[in-house]
C-alpha cells in the first residue's frame, strides 16, 4: 500500500520538542539551519527550488515554540501550505542585504544578550549562505553568538520515525521494481549511456518523483569505478553490469544497486559476488542496538578479506533519509552507537584483478535486529 504524503503535524512538533529539549542541555537559545533537508526536517517544505544557488532560506527554531521561517518571499506561498505560521520575507534576490538584516532582527528577537545560536557545523554539513553575509550576521546580532549545534541535528536525523521508514521502504520498492525490468533494456550491444538514460524511465514510470542519482559502471569481469558518467559503449559478453540508484519518493531516498553479468559470469565473477552477498548478510547480523558503525564494518570486512580483499572506496555503508547519504559512515574509526530507527545502507566492494564489483542493500535496524528494506540479491549474479 502507498504511504500517506507529508507528515501529521504532530511529526514536526515531536522533533522541535525533541530538539528543543536537547538545545537546553546543550545551553543554546535557537538552531539556524540553512540546508534543504534542515530545513524540510521541521518544516515539511519540500521543493525542487533549492537546485538554484541565488536565493539563501534561513529557519530558526527557538528554545520554546514553532520554528520561524525567514526565506525569500517567492517561497511564502509554498511555506504558508506548512505547519509554519510565522513567515518572514524578504524580495530576494537583493544584492545589497539578502536577507540579513531581516535575519538578525529575528534572532535578536528570540535569543537574549549572551545566547549562542547553534549551527550544524560537522561532518557532512555545509553552511548554505555567503561567508560574507554570515561575518554580516555575526556582526549585526549584538551580543549573541553564532556556534555549534553540538551535534543536536545529526542526532535527531539518524534516527527516523516509522512514518518516515514507511517513505524509505517505498522509495526501495519503486527502485526494486525497476531493476527487475532491467533485462528489458539492458543487452549485448546496447551503449551504456541509453541503459542509464531507460533506467531513470523506468524507475518514473514505476512511480519515482524524481531520479537525482543514478551512477553504475560496466566492463569486462568488473569495472573501473562507479561514479564516472556513462558513456556511449555497447555491453559486450562478458561484461559485469552494475547500476546504482538513489531516487525519491515524498522527499526521502533509496539507494542500493544491483549487478548482472552480460552472458555467462566467468568463475572470478561468481566468486566475488557471492562473497559480496555474504558480507552484506554479516552486516545484516551485526547491525543491533549496542553495536557501533564500526562493529558492522568489521563484521562486513571479514568476508573480503577472505576472499582476497575489497577497495579503496573509503566506507562499506552509511545512512540513509532524507538526503543520499547520511550520517554514520560504516568505516573503522566510527563507533556511532547503532540504535533502533537507523536506516542503514550495506555497500561493501571488492577487487576482483584490476576491476572491482561492488553490491548494496538498505536496512532498517529495530529493537531486536535488523529488517531488509531491499529485497535482498541473490549469491548468484543474474546473467542477461
Amino acid at each position: 500500500m502507498t504511504p500517506a504524503r507529508g507528515f501529521e503535524r504532530s511529526e514536526y512538533e515531536g522533533r522541535v520538542a525533541r530538539a528543543q529539549a536537547r538545545m537546553t542541555q546543550a545551553g543554546i537559545e535557537a538552531l539556524l539551519l540553512t540546508t534543504e533537508a534542515e530545513v524540510r526536517y521541521f518544516t515539511g517544505y519540500l521543493t525542487r527550488f533549492w537546485e538554484s544557488p541565488t536565493r539563501p532560506w534561513f529557519l530558526l527554531v527557538p528554545a520554546s515554540g514553532a520554528p520561524i521561517a525567514v526565506i525569500p518571499s517567492i517561497g511564502a506561498e509554498l511555506m504558508g501550505q506548512t505547519w509554519i505560521r510565522d513567515i518572514r520575507t524578504w524580495r530576494a534576490p537583493d544584492l545589497e542585504d539578502d536577507g540579513v538584516s531581516l535575519l538578525a532582527e529575528t534572532i535578536r528577537e528570540i535569543v537574549g544578550d549572551g545566547g549562542i545560536v547553534g549551527l550544524p557545523d560537522g561532518h557532512e554539513t555545509h553552511l548554505r549562505m555567503p561567508l560574507a553575509d554570515y561575518a554580516r550576521l555575526g556582526q549585526a546580532i549584538g551580543k549573541r553568538r553564532l556556534g555549534s549545534d553540538q551535534g543536536i541535528l545529526r542526532a535527531l536525523r539518524m534516527v527516523k520515525s516509522p512514518a518516515e521508514v514507511e517513505k524509505i521502504r517505498h522509495a526501495c520498492g519503486i527502485s526494486g521494481r525497476a531493476y527487475a525490468r532491467v533485462p528489458e533494456i539492458a543487452r549485448e550491444g546496447a551503449p551504456l549511456d541509453e541503459i542509464f538514460r531507460r533506467f531513470q524511465m523506468l524507475c518514473l514510470g514505476e512511480g519515482a518523483d524524481w531520479v537525482p542519482y543514478v551512477a553504475g559502471g560496466a566492463d569486462q569481469g568488473g569495472y573501473g569505478d562507479v561514479i564516472s558518467p556513462a558513456r556511449p559503449v555497447p555491453l559486450r559478453r562478458g561484461d559485469v553490469l552494475m547500476l546504482d540508484t538513489g531516487l525519491v519518493w515524498d522527499g526521502y531516498f533509496c539507494d542500493f544497486d544491483r549487478n548482472w553479468s552480460i552472458g555467462p559470469a566467468s568463475d572470478a565473477v561468481k566468486s566475488a559476488h557471492a562473497a559480496l552477498i555474504e558480507s552484506s548478510q554479516a552486516g545484516f547480523a551485526a547491525a543491533k542496538p549496542g553495536a557501533t558503525a564500526s562493529d558492522i564494518y568489521e563484521a562486513m570486512n571479514a568476508p573480503l578479506m577472505k576472499a582476497g580483499g575489497g577497495t579503496d572506496a573509503g566506507r562499506i555503508g552509511h545512512g540513509l533519509g532524507m538526503s543520499l547519504t547520511e550520517w554514520p559512515s560504516l568505516i573503522p574509526t566510527d563507533h556511532t552507537p547503532i540504535e533502533a530507527g537507523m536506516v542503514l545502507t550495506l555497500e561493501p566492494g571488492i577487487s576482483v584483478g584490476s576491476r572491482i564489483i561492488v553490491h548494496e542493500e538498505n536496512i532498517l535496524v529495530t529493537e531486536t535486529g535488523a529488517e531488509w528494506l531491499t529485497t535482498p540479491a541473490p549469491a548468484a549474479i543474474p546473467e542477461i
